[in-house]
């Protein structure tokens, strides 16, 4: 396991909410603590990159810092990938193999999701905190392990405690040092500062200038209420990044989901302002959203009409006309 290397909070924070300077601030302040921390926030919040800070901020910067997502791994894969295993545990254990906290030795392991961890693993994590020994499937030997513990929960762990589903004994040992992510449409301010980074960094990706982002674009993304939160609003970044070919990021490159959601229905619409107000024409606006949803459409499938038909689920004989009624042909590939 390599080392990440080391950096500053300023150098991979882009966030400048009270809420979320007062989580940075934080961190600066426990980052040499050895005791457990747990990070709670809705999906998408940043709960690794908080760790990994944590981490990097830490005397331990230097040894790993090993991510483990828990709610991808069985409940027959956890204890192997946890704890590792000799050979010979199971069919297929041809070789010892050291588990996530031996390769975080000296370092800082992070459990994301730990609120899917099933109970019958609890009881073997505590005994590792506890301990701070782990013991490979198989194995008979206790292998010492100098590890700092970070966790990660979507869900407010003592409420999971509440209904029974999580150890409280386990609960208290992780939660020590306890820090709360507030989601994106909660800190709203951090929105065109996160949009502006992502962009700009996507454009980038792809050897491109990056582009000045209409008003109006900015006025979508700010109503938006982001259920995925920062991920999200990246995902949506760099589909802009990689459809839009116009010299300015406008309203007709913005997602479809980001434009039209369901809490928009009582909100003024998002118009395009220009130094000389006219008249909205809505045939203009649905002309251009629809010209740069298939032109993402052609792009990302080489200029196939019929694998762009499949992308915007639509026949490829209505597609051929819409092209054409565009004026999109140059985008277009043999099939």
């Amino acid at each position: 396991m390599v080392p990440a290397a080391p950096f500053t909070i300023d150098e991979v924070v882009v966030g400048r909410s009270p809420r979320m300077r007062a989580v940075f601030d934080f961190v600066r302040v426990i980052a040499d603590s050895d005791s457990s921390v747990l990070v709670t926030g809705e999906t998408g919040t940043g709960k690794e990159m908080i760790a990994n800070l944590i981490h990097q901020s830490s005397s331990r910067r230097h040894k790993p810092f090993v991510p483990v997502s828990c709610a991808i791994l069985s409940e027959t894969l956890i204890e192997s990938e946890l704890f590792g295993h000799d050979r010979g545990a199971f069919t297929g254990a041809v070789k010892d193999r050291p588990g996530r906290f031996e390769l975080a030795q000296g370092g800082t392991i992070f459990l994301d999701d730990i609120d899917d961890v099933p109970m019958s693993m609890q009881v073997k994590l505590l005994r590792v905190l506890q301990s701070r020994t782990v013991e490979r499937l198989g194995g008979t030997r206790p292998i010492p392990v100098d590890v700092r513990v970070i966790t990660g929960s979507k869900r407010s762990l003592k409420e999971i405690v509440a209904e029974g589903r999580f150890r409280d004994d386990l609960f208290y040992r992780l939660n020590v040092i306890p820090i709360n992510l507030p989601p994106l449409r909660e800190r709203r301010e951090d929105v065109p500062i996160l949009m502006d980074h992502f962009i700009k960094r996507y454009f980038r990706e792809r050897n491109d200038e990056p582009r000045s982002i209409a008003p109006a674009v900015q006025q979508a993304f700010m109503r938006y209420p982001w259920p995925g939160n920062v991920r999200e609003l990246e995902n949506a970044c760099e589909r802009i990044a990689q459809t839009c070919t116009c010299d300015t990021v406008r309203v007709g490159c913005v997602p479809v989901s980001v434009l039209f959601h369901k809490y928009a229905e009582d909100q003024e619409p998002i118009v395009e302002t220009h130094d000389h107000p006219s008249a909205i024409s809505l045939d203009d606006r649905l002309r251009e959203v629809e010209s740069n949803l298939i032109s993402w459409a052609l792009k990302v499938s080489g200029g196939n009409k019929s694998k762009a038909a499949e992308l915007l689920n639509i026949k490829r004989s209505t597609l051929g006309d819409r092209i054409k009624k565009l004026g999109l042909g140059h985008l277009e590939a043999a099939d």
